[in-house]
């Protein structure tokens, strides 16, 4: 860039400026245009940033959402199901001694066993209620992800013979975090059996692929933050947009039979280990990312406390905690508390 001439501040008060010829004049509009097009293009830039911080708010808020959610239908289904599961017994210990006062009476046995089936089936309800409810340990350990993986992959293997799904793998070997490993393998099992049955609906070819690999996520509080990321992709129907919306909701599903708890279970095991759970979804099949962060980022329990979190006990502090940065305040630490607070 050539020279330009320097301006005297008393010549130009003088009205006797410095004359400038048109190979300076055509710098100087090059050095302008230089300067505009820098400023166009970091201010683009800064509106991208702009969005993307917005959408990755938006996306934490409905991720708080979502587990304020369960924590309060967590909690309330566990006191409903106490409440059924205690004249339920006085049913059954009746239907028993009735059974009993019925022998040799086959009609009268007959409908002894429809009732006692159907309480049957009404304490597996129960159950699952119960289990979904109940204080599960999270022990985070250093863990290859690669392990619990595969662990239940093979879990899956009768729906991928029953349905001829061929698999693909792409594993990276070294992405580790730390997790629970049997709780983990529970949720992935349940992710890829149901993606497993929904492709069984479709003509188009089977195919389930799982992938393994290591990446950085932003964190409201730490900035950009390692995860070692699985997703799970099939070939299937994929999932409406209202359905969607509503997955991951305590008994809510789309099937004939089952109590609609899996999800849920799945979304509680990745939210008590800090991790973060996506869907998208097509006419060509879905993908379910699980997202965990590669130093866990959920409540640890003090030494002197039993080794292991409870999972509901996890989720209803990570509300919480959310809950009070989003005001601005400070929650206050209890006994028993640690003060780091994992990502929302």
């Amino acid at each position: 860039m050539s020279v330009l001439p320097s301006i005297d501040p008393a010549a130009l008060a003088a009205g006797r400026g410095p004359s400038i010829d048109a190979a300076e004049f055509a710098e100087l509009v090059r050095a302008f245009n230089e300067v505009t097009a820098r400023l166009e293009s970091t201010h683009g830039s800064l509106q991208r940033e702009v969005g993307s911080l917005k959408q990755e708010l938006a996306d934490a808020q409905a991720r708080l959402r979502r587990s304020r959610q369960l924590a309060a239908l967590g909690e309330m289904a566990a006191g409903i199901a106490h409440e059924i599961r205690n004249p339920l017994g006085a049913i059954g210990l009746t239907l028993e001694a009735l059974t009993e006062d019925l022998e040799g009476r086959p009609e009268q046995l007959e409908l002894c066993g429809r009732v006692s089936r159907a309480v049957g089936r009404l304490d597996g309800i129960v159950g699952d209620v119960l289990a979904f409810a109940r204080d599960t340990r999270v022990r985070p350990e250093a863990t290859p992800l690669q392990g619990p993986l595969l662990a239940a992959l093979a879990a899956t293997e009768d729906l991928i013979e029953r349905h001829d799904i061929d698999v693909d793998l792409e594993l990276d070997e070294a992405a580790s975090a730390e997790i629970d490993a049997s709780l983990l393998e529970q949720a992935l099992l349940n992710i890829m059996r149901n993606a497993c049955e929904a492709m069984c609906s479709t003509a188009a070819p089977h195919r389930l692929v799982v992938r393994l690999s290591s990446v950085e996520l932003r964190d409201p509080d730490a900035g950009r933050v390692g995860h070692s990321m699985i997703e799970i992709v099939d070939t299937g129907p994929g999932i409406p947009e209202d359905v969607r919306q509503r997955m991951f909701n305590p008994f809510f599903t789309t099937r004939a039979e089952g109590t609609g708890l899996g999800l849920a279970i799945v979304h509680r095991i990745v939210d008590a280990h800090g991790g973060r759970l996506d869907v998208k979804s097509g006419e060509s099949g879905t993908s379910i990312r699980v997202s965990l962060p590669v130093i866990f980022q959920g409540e640890r329990m003090e030494t002197s406390e039993e080794s292991g979190q409870s999972l509901g006990d996890a989720v209803r502090r990570r509300v919480r905690d959310n809950a009070d940065a989003g005001s601005g305040s400070r929650p206050e630490v209890g006994p028993g508390e640690e003060s780091d607070r994992g990502a929302a």
